[in-house]
């Protein structure tokens, strides 16, 4: 199956990446109340979210994380309709971030094959008529450890809790601290360099949205308002090195796995609705 696979991402990709076409950017702002911008939010939610779907099968041991980046680019731009966001982001030279094992973030796609065992990130960021959906997940090349699934499981939870407490009148630390309560629990660390981000007709804005805080503080979320929740979690220490072109690479400065999870969300005057849902998720 696997080199059936193998055959079909040679044919995908043999041809290089499409041309984007020329964005029309909107007035930047992170919160909405107009039904129109709502549902954009939605529409490209839910777009980036279909990434993910399409690229599962495509994760397996021989592709190249460049390949992965192919797919993905062809697939937003001819099939969805969309612009890549990452791409030429202050430099970024690829349409998707692959962060393999260590990598706890903005892995830039190459020609090194994933191998069975490997984790890897794949981070989607997707324009559509103006509006981002961004959101990523975990995938596993072949069967993994025990130790790394367990560390992807605790990372998700970290993030399915965090969601659970969005709602107006949530204070952001209480929010980091739960995500780092749970993680700590675990006795994995917390990546304190990154955090969530305000996410709308702007790939970032505010608030900004660690994964780390004190109970109590930290900025009130209110009805309208949309952006990420992304914990990035260590299996080690929480100390990150950057390498590669510009440092984009964040890597675990002791070598040890990293693991994130993503998704973008609006505050609900009931609660939160996740804009960038897949299937099977309890929400």
């Amino acid at each position: 199956m696997s080199n059936e696979t193998l055959k079909k991402i040679e044919e995908l990709t043999v041809n290089g990446r499409v041309e984007v076409p020329k964005a029309t950017p909107r007035k930047a702002a992170t919160r909405f109340t107009d039904i129109a911008d709502l549902e954009g939010m939605r529409l490209a939610g839910k777009l980036a979210a279909d990434v993910l779907l399409m690229i599962e099968e495509y994760v397996v041991p021989g592709v190249t994380t460049d390949q992965l980046d192919i797919i993905a680019h062809n697939y937003m731009v001819t099939e969805q309709g969309c612009i890549p966001a990452p791409l030429n982001y202050h430099g970024f030279p690829n349409s998707i971030c692959t962060s393999v094992n260590d990598v706890i973030c903005h892995g830039i796609p190459s020609k090194k094959t994933l191998k069975k065992g490997d984790a890897v990130n794949i981070d989607i960021t997707v324009i559509k008529d103006g509006y981002y959906g961004d959101t990523s997940k975990m995938f596993f090349v072949g069967d993994a450890p025990v130790h790394l699934q367990r560390l992807c499981k605790v990372t998700q939870e970290c993030l399915y809790l965090a969601i659970k407490m969005v709602k107006p009148g949530t204070r952001l630390g209480d929010i980091g601290a739960a995500i780092s309560a749970h993680a700590h629990k675990n006795n994995y660390s917390v990546v304190e360099e990154y955090c969530g981000h305000g996410l709308g007709t702007t790939f970032h804005g505010e608030p900004q949205v660690p994964h780390y805080g004190k109970p109590g503080t930290g900025y009130v979320l209110e009805e309208g308002m949309t952006f990420t929740i992304e914990p990035m979690i260590n299996a080690g220490k929480k100390q990150v090195k950057h390498t590669g072109p510009d440092n984009w690479i964040a890597k675990t400065k002791d070598g040890r796995m990293s693991a994130q999870y993503e998704h973008s969300l609006l505050v609900t005057a009931e609660g939160v609705e996740v804009l960038t849902k897949r299937p099977g998720e309890p929400f």
